[in-house]
C-alpha cells in the first residue's frame, strides 16, 4: 500500500525560497575561511570555502568545497562539486599529511607553510557564467573559460576554453555551446559586468540570443 506524502516535514511545502539580496545568503552549515563573496550570491548547505573569491550572482547548491580559487559572476555550481581538491607531496618518502601538518602530529611546533604555499600556487580560475554539474571535480591549477559547461561527474585535469562543454574522466571537450564567433561576440559584450540597474532594464532580452548579440555587440563595437 502506498501512502501519499506531499511534504515532509510539513512546513517544507510552505516555505518559499529565500529572496536573494545584495548581501550574500549563506546557509548556517557553511564553513568559510579568508574568502570574499559577491552580491546576490547564495551558498547552499555544507559549502566550504578556503581562500576563495566568489563573484556576484553565483551560487552553490550544497556540499561544495572550493580551496584556493576564484569563481566568476553568474556561475551555477551543482551539489557535491569539488574545486581544487587537496594535493599530497608525492615526491616525499611518505605522502601522508603528517609531513606538512607536522604540529598536529607532534613532529614539530609549526606546520609546513612552504607546502601550503605550493597548494596556493596551483590556483583554480572559473570564468563567468560557468555551469559545473553534480559531483564534478576541477583539479588544482585548472582554468575554466567563460560560459563553459562541466558535465556531472567529470574530472577536469586540463583547462577548458570559453563556451566549451567538457565531460568524462578525464574531462574532454565534447562540443561547444555556440559557434566560436558567437562566443567571441558574447565575451566582447561582457554582459556580466553590467551594473544592477542595467541588468534589470535589459533582463528580458537575455531570452533571445540572436537579437541580444545583434543589439549589444553592435553597441560594443561602436564604443
Amino acid at each position: 500500500m502506498l501512502h501519499r506524502v506531499d511534504f515532509f516535514p510539513e512546513e517544507a511545502g510552505h516555505t518559499p525560497k529565500k529572496m536573494l539580496r545584495e548581501r550574500p545568503t549563506i546557509h548556517p552549515t557553511c564553513k568559510i575561511i579568508d574568502s570574499q563573496i559577491g552580491s546576490w550570491t547564495a551558498l547552499g548547505p555544507n559549502t566550504h570555502f578556503h581562500e576563495v573569491v566568489f563573484g556576484d550572482y553565483s551560487y552553490t547548491a550544497g556540499n561544495v568545497s572550493i580551496s584556493y580559487g576564484s569563481v566568476g559572476k553568474f556561475c551555477s555550481i551543482a551539489n557535491s562539486t569539488r574545486i581544487n581538491p587537496g594535493n599530497h607531496p608525492q615526491w616525499r618518502v611518505t605522502q601522508h599529511h603528517c609531513t606538512y601538518r607536522r604540529a598536529q602530529y607532534g613532529f614539530d611546533t609549526v606546520e609546513d607553510e612552504e607546502f601550503f604555499q605550493w597548494r596556493r600556487d596551483h590556483y583554480c580560475v572559473i570564468g563567468h557564467d560557468v555551469w559545473i554539474g553534480h559531483g564534478a571535480v576541477i583539479m588544482p591549477g585548472v582554468t575554466i573559460g567563460h560560459g563553459a559547461i562541466i558535465g556531472a561527474g567529470a574530472v577536469v585535469t586540463k583547462d577548458a576554453g570559453p563556451y566549451e562543454v567538457v565531460a568524462g574522466i578525464p574531462g574532454k571537450v565534447i562540443k561547444r555551446r555556440f559557434p566560436e564567433h558567437t562566443a567571441n561576440q558574447l565575451m566582447e559584450i561582457a554582459w556580466w559586468d553590467w551594473d544592477r540597474k542595467t541588468l534589470e532594464a535589459r533582463f528580458r532580452e537575455f531570452m533571445d540570443l540572436e537579437a541580444f548579440i545583434e543589439k549589444y555587440h553592435r553597441h560594443t563595437k561602436a564604443l
